[in-house]
C-alpha cells in the first residue's frame, strides 16, 4: 500500500530543478498557542522551476501536463511542529505547510499519503522526497497544501506509528489544521487560509482521507468547511483486507501484516500477544521491525511469504469466530470506516487489477455510501482498468487533482 516512486532520472532532474534549500533555523516557539509549537522554511520553488518539472514528469506520465495552466506562483514550504494527542497522550507531531509567495486568501488541500516505514521518507524530513514535489508544488494552483507526517514520524518518530488506527490518525490531522491556522496568523503576513478545505489521498492515505472527510462533515462542521474529497486505493474495511491477506496460501507483501499488528498492539487496540498471532521465529521479530529503520524489502525479508507459516493456524481458523480472538475482529470494526450518508463531494478511486487492495474495497464502499442515502452526483467512482496498486497512482492523483480544480472553480 505504498506509492511507486518515479524514475531515478527524473528524481534527479527534478531535484536540480529545486530553487533553493532554506538553512533550517527554527523560528521561536510560539507560546500563545495551542498547537502550533515551530515552524521553519525548507524549500522554495518558483514557477518557472515548477513547469520545468511538470515538464519532466509528463514524459513519463502525459497527463500531469493538464496542471500547467494552473501554475500561478512561487512555492515555498514550510515544516511545522504542533501539539496532538496519540493513544491518549500528548505528543509534539509534524508536517509541511506549502503555500503560494503570492499575496491573497487561498483554501487548503490535505494531502495524506501512502504506506511508509522509514522516517527518513517522513515529508517533513525528506521534502525533495519525489513522492512529495509534486503535491507540494500544488500551492502553485492557489492552495495552501498541509501533508501531515502521521505519528510515528518527523518530530515523533520515537513513538509507534498507528498505522490503519483510525482515531489517532484523524486526531493528528485535525490537529495540524488547528496549527496552520495559527501558523496563519503569525507566521504568514501575506498569506489568508480560507476556512475551506479539499482532501486528496491514495492507498493508506484512502483510507485516511474517507476516514477524515466522514470527521469533518458529521463532527467538525463547525470549525472546518469540507469541500470535497478524492480517496485513491483505501482500505475502507479493514476487515475485508485481513481476510484477503490471511485466507490465501501466499501473501507477498507480509510486511502490512506486521504493521497492522504491531500498531494494533501499541495502542491498546488487540489484548493478544503477538504469540498469539504470529508463529516464532516471527513473533519475536515484530515489535522490531517497525521503528522507522527499514524499508518494506528489509521488512519482508525477515518475515515470510507464506502464510501457514507465518501466522499460526488456530489464528487462520478461528479469528473470525473465536472468542479468543475476539479483540482482533473488535479492532478490524473499531478501524473501519461505515458508509454514512455525505453531502459533501467525493470521487473514489482504484484500480482494476490492484493485488494489493482490491478493488472491492472501493466496489462495496461505494455502494453502501448510495444504500445509505448519498446521491450519486455526491459520491462518484472510477476503476482504472488494468492497474495495480502502484499503477494507479498518478491517473488517480491527476483525475482526483482535476475533481478538486473544479470543485474549487465551482464555489
Amino acid at each position: 500500500m505504498n506509492f511507486r516512486r518515479f524514475s531515478v532520472h527524473l528524481i534527479i532532474a527534478m531535484s536540480v530543478l529545486i530553487s533553493s534549500i532554506t538553512s533550517c533555523t527554527k523560528d521561536d516557539t510560539e507560546p500563545g498557542n495551542s498547537y502550533l509549537v515551530t515552524y521553519e522554511p525548507v524549500v522554495t520553488y518558483s514557477k518557472m522551476s515548477i513547469n520545468s518539472m511538470i515538464d519532466l514528469a509528463a514524459f513519463q506520465y502525459a497527463q500531469i501536463a493538464s496542471f500547467k495552466p494552473y501554475m500561478e506562483s512561487d512555492v515555498k514550504v514550510y515544516r511545522i511542529v504542533y501539539r496532538t494527542s496519540t493513544g491518549g497522550k500528548e505528543t509534539e507531531a509534524s508536517g509541511l505547510v506549502s503555500v503560494p509567495v503570492n499575496q491573497g486568501d487561498y483554501p487548503v488541500l490535505s494531502f495524506q499519503n501512502g504506506t511508509n516505514t522509514l522516517n527518513i521518507n517522513a515529508p517533513s524530513v525528506n521534502p525533495s522526497n519525489s513522492n512529495y514535489i509534486l503535491v507540494e508544488v500544488l500551492a502553485s494552483m492557489g492552495f495552501v497544501v498541509i501533508i501531515p507526517d502521521y505519528p510515528g514520524f518527523g518530530e515523533s518518530a520515537d513513538i509507534p506509528h498507528p498505522y490503519l488506527v483510525k482515531d489517532a490518525t484523524v486526531t493528528s490531522i485535525t490537529d495540524m489544521f488547528y496549527a496552520a491556522e495559527e501558523f496563519d496568523a503569525t507566521g504568514l503576513p501575506d498569506i489568508s487560509i480560507l476556512n475551506e478545505y479539499y482532501l486528496l489521498g491514495y492507498s493508506q492515505g484512502g483510507w485516511a482521507t474517507m476516514a477524515l472527510h466522514k470527521a469533518l462533515e458529521l463532527d467538525f462542521s463547525s470549525d472546518f468547511n469540507l469541500a470535497g474529497s478524492v480517496c485513491g486505493a483505501g482500505p475502507y474495511d479493514i476487515g475485508l483486507l485481513f481476510s484477503q491477506m490471511v485466507n490465501v496460501a501466499t501473501y507477498p507483501m507480509p510486511v502490512y501484516l506486521g504493521y497492522i499488528f504491531n500498531a494494533y498492539s501499541a495502542y491498546g487496540q488487540i489484548s493478544n500477544p503477538v504469540t498469539d498471532i504470529f508463529r516464532e521465529p516471527y513473533a519475536s521479530r515484530i515489535s522490531t521491525l517497525y521503528k522507522g529503520t527499514k524499508s518494506f524489502e528489509q521488512i519482508n525479508s525477515q518475515l515470510t511469504t507464506s502464510v501457514p507459516d507465518l501466522l499460526n493456524a488456530s489464528f487462520i481458523t478461528g479469528y473470525t469466530t473465536s472468542e479468543k480472538y475476539s479483540s482482533v475482529r473488535k479492532a478490524l470494526s473499531d478501524n473501519s470506516i461505515e458508509a454514512w450518508h455525505t453531502y459533501k463531494p467525493l470521487l473514489m478511486i482504484h484500480g482494476g487489477n490492484d493485488t494489493q487492495v482490491n478493488p472491492i474495497s472501493t466496489e462495496t464502499m461505494y455502494s453502501s455510501m448510495i444504500q445509505k442515502g448519498t446521491s450519486g452526483e455526491i459520491c462518484t467512482k472510477i476503476i482504472i482498468p488494468g492497474a495495480d496498486h502502484g499503477d494507479g497512482v498518478v491517473p488517480a492523483m491527476v483525475e482526483g487533482i482535476n475533481f478538486l480544480l473544479k470543485l474549487k472553480e465551482s464555489r
